[in-house]
């Protein structure tokens, strides 16, 4: 049988297959994986490319530190030096990856580096990698983290960033042990992820499923995503680098996809420092995520968020369905941020207004029935949930304060759902909780038809 012009030659015996993949993308356009097991270290996809992997195919990426050397990018929302994604889509166009094979990432030694630092509270390099990225980033202790590792400066790859870049559609292959993020749309339109399945284990730390940031025009459509973090998430930068750039994220279609595991199954946020509109996720099903529709930011995070649509989204054994938490813990320690009185509103504050809620429904949620929590300077405006119904477990097993990753707020009385800083409009929502069933704090201004 003649040979496929375009079936890629070398089926790993455990040598890197990186410049022979790269080039044979250059000179021929169209590359195919077949069935069998290609080693790689980090690859940088051309334009007017595309990369098939067929079934039984697998790209493996090597969990080698050190040829993953620095790129000028966003790590958790800012500009900074950090390692090449082990798929590199960086300003180019007409990209294809596609297939039924797998992509994984080999991302339990990188996760195995962060256990230990969190275990050991390393707060300062320490390799020297991480000192390497440190002096790359002479100023990341004033940046700010959310969590990841910015403070010793471990800035582990994404597995696939599509950065800068316009027309790329991912579709159909199954993506596994990110060692950071899944995908990654940076600065980019015009994206579509089609029918891919991402899985990473639980306890994986920041391994979201997919990160919108600061891009436009990106669908998300049929997709299984089974992760360590957030599940769909979008994100605009974060802190003063956000603001500055002010690059928003806008008109994201998200619809038909199943989220289980994650911190959140639709996600708005941390990174809020640019505008977050137009968005539309509806379909989906969030089984077994800490929340469903999640919204956070918090003073010092900036942004515009506005005219977003959640509808037809079923829940199930969440704990929390829906939550707005301008309070969001996560990244730093300054207690002044978490003040409950009205401070100075200015660049760094967060405002949230039009958002719809519709047809969502959840049942056996663990800790509570939901939250909304504005700022006291900046209350969430314009908040419509309409024939919806969320739902409590007969039995709690997890502390009401658990519904979302929030520090300042006084204790709530039940496990209904609390309303706090916010203008809020209720037309035929259930809630099925503890006494009382609507929770109104101050600063709240409620319509009920």
């Amino acid at each position: 049988m003649e040979e496929k012009p375009d079936v890629f030659g070398i089926v790993s015996d455990g040598r890197d297959i990186k410049e022979a993949l790269e080039a044979a993308l250059r000179e021929k356009g169209r590359v195919v994986l077949a069935e069998g097991v290609y080693t790689s270290g980090p690859l940088d996809i051309p334009s007017n490319s595309e990369l098939v992997l067929e079934k039984g195919a697998v790209l493996k990426f090597i969990p080698d530190f050190s040829i993953y050397p620095p790129v000028y990018t966003r790590w958790e929302g800012v500009r900074c030096w950090a390692m090449h994604p082990c798929i590199y889509i960086n300003d180019a166009e007409n990209v294809r990856i596609t297939g039924e094979g797998v992509i994984d990432g080999s991302g339990e030694k990188w996760w195995e580096v962060v256990a230990d630092r969190r275990k050991r509270g390393v707060k300062a390099p320490e390799t020297d990698i991480e000192k390497h990225f440190a002096s790359l980033n002479p100023d990341f202790r004033n940046q700010p983290g959310g969590g990841g590792g910015r403070d010793y400066q471990f800035l582990r790859p994404p597995l696939l960033q599509i950065k800068d870049s316009k027309n790329v559609l991912i579709e159909g292959v199954s993506i596994i042990n990110s060692p950071f993020w899944t995908i990654h749309p940076l600065f980019s339109e015009g994206v579509v992820i089609r029918n891919i399945n991402i899985k990473n284990p639980a306890e994986a730390p920041n391994t979201d499923g997919i990160d919108i940031e600061s891009s436009s025009s990106v669908e998300v459509l049929d997709c299984i995503v089974d992760v360590g973090d957030d599940g769909i998430a979008l994100k605009s930068g974060s802190g003063p680098d956000g603001i500055k750039d002010n690059i928003p994220t806008k008109n994201i279609h998200i619809k038909g996809c199943t989220v289980r595991s994650a911190h959140g199954g639709a996600v708005i946020g941390s990174e809020t420092a640019a505008e977050i509109s137009g968005l539309v996720a509806e379909d989906c099903f969030f089984d077994g995520t800490d929340r469903g529709i999640r919204i956070k930011s918090r003073r010092t995070r900036g942004g515009l968020i506005h005219d977003v649509v959640f509808r037809r989204i079923k829940m199930k054994d969440n704990l929390c369905p829906f939550v707005v938490n301008m309070y969001y813990r996560c990244g730093t320690d300054d207690e002044s941020l978490f003040s409950l009185d009205a401070l100075p509103v200015n660049d760094g504050t967060p405002k949230l207004y039009n958002v719809t809620i519709e047809d969502c429904h959840a049942e056996g949620s663990r800790a509570s029935a939901g939250m909304v929590v504005g700022l006291p300077e900046s209350p969430v405006g314009n908040l419509v949930i309409k024939d919806s119904s969320f739902g409590v477990s007969k039995t709690p097993d997890r502390p009401i304060d658990e519904s979302d990753m929030y520090r300042g707020l006084p204790d709530p009385i039940s496990r209904g759902f609390r309303i706090r800083n916010a203008s809020v409009t209720i037309d035929n929502l259930k809630v099925d909780s503890d006494s009382p069933e609507i929770i109104i704090e101050s600063g709240v201004e409620l319509i009920s038809k």
